[in-house]
């Protein structure tokens, strides 16, 4: 069981060094810095919204990573293998994906909230091509994984649906950052309406493995008004990617469940 952080990516990237790699060179990017710092400039400032900064990249890229894992655990395939743009001996560049799907889903906000998944998947571009070079030497596979990683943040959007496992564990992974007032429904900072109180409700989020389902979710609130961000956020997101079916989530006050969510099996 782990606690939905921005600490929890760095575990990953410490575990592994392929994802080291591939976070430092991201992490020390200027113009990734820059476009985290002006997606709050945007979304923060201007707009009055909650985070969708360098704090939000993290935490939507460690629950993302913890989600993946638990899938492939449980024996799930990866769809990059699956459909052939790795081989079964490349399968490790998945993890890639997922990280800098996580990492990167939000710098579209850097122009503007409106359509800020579609900015952000073409700004990502050529920061992704200047990253992967530093990691592969082989066109083909650079650009198979350039799209897959611009098709993760693409499908951060309600509504555009996830075709691979690992844009699934990204949108979800974003979904996934609403503790503490940090709800992935914007809201309006200092105004008292209902995403304000759902969001300020929610006090922490676990990602476990399941009982009857590879990944468990739990969110835990003092009041019942966080209800109001798992079905308006998470359940969307969860519902058009591939990885519905292997997710269940329950809703925690105190020691008492107030009401689960399970797959429709």
């Amino acid at each position: 069981m782990v606690v939905v952080s921005p600490d929890l990516v760095r575990g990953y990237v410490e575990r592994n060094e392929l994802l080291k790699k591939a976070y430092e060179i991201i992490a020390n990017d200027p113009e990734v810095k820059e476009l985290w710092f002006m997606s709050n400039v945007m979304a923060v400032k201007r707009l009055k919204y909650n985070d969708h900064g360098p704090v939000h990249a993290h935490i939507a890229a460690g629950a993302a990573l913890e989600i993946y894992k638990l899938l492939l655990d449980a024996g799930i395939e990866s769809s990059l293998v699956k459909d052939g743009v790795l081989s079964k001996r490349e399968r490790e560049y998945a993890w890639v994906v997922v990280l800098y799907g996580g990492l990167l889903h939000d710098i579209g906000n850097a122009i503007h909230r409106d359509l800020h998944e579609k900015l952000g998947a073409i700004l990502a571009k050529p920061i992704i091509d200047r990253a992967l070079l530093k990691i592969l030497d082989e066109d083909s596979l650079r650009i198979r994984l350039r799209q897959e990683i611009m098709h993760s943040i693409h499908c951060t959007a309600y509504d555009v649906p996830c075709l691979t496992i690992e844009a699934g564990c990204v949108s979800v992974g974003d979904g996934l950052d609403m503790a503490e007032g940090r709800a992935r429904v914007p809201y309006k900072v200092g105004q008292v309406n209902i995403h304000t109180v759902s969001a300020l409700s929610i006090k922490k989020v676990e990602i476990l493995e399941g009982e009857k389902t590879p990944v468990k979710i739990n969110v835990y609130m003092d009041e019942l008004a966080g209800v109001f961000q798992v079905d308006e956020v998470l359940m969307p997101k969860l519902e058009k990617t591939p990885i519905k079916d292997y997710i269940e989530i329950s809703i925690i006050a105190g020691n008492k469940e107030l009401k689960s969510y399970s797959p429709r099996l």
